[in-house]
């Protein structure tokens, strides 16, 4: 029994310096994708969710549409401001109605009719006063009465002048810049509008959804979290004694365990690691008191490396 006991003692002891031989000739690294995240600009409720997790999207695609009632009440006060604004400017530009102008000539004939009757009444008294005939206090009331016709004629040509002449330059100028404001309320409307629609900023591939349908999105709060396939790279851990083994630009052969396969790369970057939790090696076999160091690698060719999980390991031969 001991025997056995030995020798299944024996047998593991091998296979762990086996597996330690093994995970002494590779670095171990991860997968890693630059992350972009979605967020609205105004707050409404998810009505509509378009795409799932896992999904690739195309810039431009919608990936959910948000439920504004405010939206459509503002749109509605905005495009009646715009009808009142363009009413107003219109009526100053072309002054008065057909009718309005009837009604004005119509007063003028009434006036000068007043005017004239004052006109001949005064001549007829000039002569009578000079004779004494009548008094000055009746000629000074006939004077008055004269006076005030001629006045209110006046004020009536002046008035039909304007009609046909338009409206003040001032008031057409305050009218146009009313239309434009009520214009410009509008458009700030639609613009919100759009917003109803989340849209995706590039091509991705979603991978977090984080509201479901009939939740509060509200200004800022991301939606949608997704990775840039394209941004592939990976990340290995490596200390002091190994930099004399990469050079950036130096092309490395990359394995997938997971695949079973192997890509090319070239080191992109090498920087000193500052904090411990950037450190990417799950089981790291060097000397605590050498200073660690991140490998960046790029894959050769980014077609390889499209369906790769994000945070897999991948490993690097020494």
């Amino acid at each position: 029994m001991k025997k056995i006991i030995c020798l299944l003692g024996i047998t593991l002891s091998l296979a762990a310096c086996s597996n330690k031989s093994k995970v002494a000739q590779v670095i171990q690294g991860k997968v890693e994708r630059d992350e972009i995240a979605v967020v609205g600009k105004i707050a409404g409720r998810i009505d509509q969710i378009l795409v799932r997790e896992g999904d690739f999207v195309k810039k431009g695609d919608t990936l959910a549409v948000l439920d504004i009632p405010e939206v459509e009440a503002k749109k509605a006060q905005a495009q009646g401001a715009v009808k009142s604004a363009e009413a107003q400017y219109s009526m100053s530009v072309h002054g008065a109605t057909a009718n309005q102008l009837k009604q004005l000539n119509a007063k003028k004939l009434a006036l000068n009719e007043q005017y004239q009757f004052a006109k001949k009444s005064l001549q007829r008294l000039e002569a009578m006063v000079k004779d004494s005939l009548v008094p000055q206090q009746q000629y000074d009331e006939v004077f008055a009465k004269y006076q005030g016709a001629q006045a209110q004629l006046i004020a009536v040509d002046a008035e039909i002048a304007d009609v046909k002449n338009g409206v003040r330059l001032e008031q057409q100028t305050m009218a146009l810049g009313q239309q434009d404001r009520a214009l410009g309320a509008l458009q700030e409307v639609q613009a919100a509008e759009k917003e109803r629609y989340i849209i995706s900023p590039q091509n991705m591939q979603i991978e977090t959804v984080t509201l479901k349908l009939g939740e509060l999105a509200l200004p800022g709060y991301t939606l949608f979290k997704g990775s840039l396939q394209t941004t592939t790279y990976f990340r290995f851990t490596i200390a002091e004694s190994d930099l004399k083994n990469y050079e950036k630009g130096k092309t490395v052969t990359i394995g997938i365990p997971y695949k079973n396969s192997e890509i090319q790369g070239i080191v992109q970057n090498i920087k000193q690691i500052g904090a411990y939790a950037n450190i990417a090696t799950a089981y790291p076999d060097y000397d605590m008191q050498e200073p660690l160091y991140e490998l960046v690698v790029k894959p050769s060719n980014n077609t390889q490396v499209q369906d790769i999980l994000t945070k897999s390991t991948v490993t690097l031969k020494r």
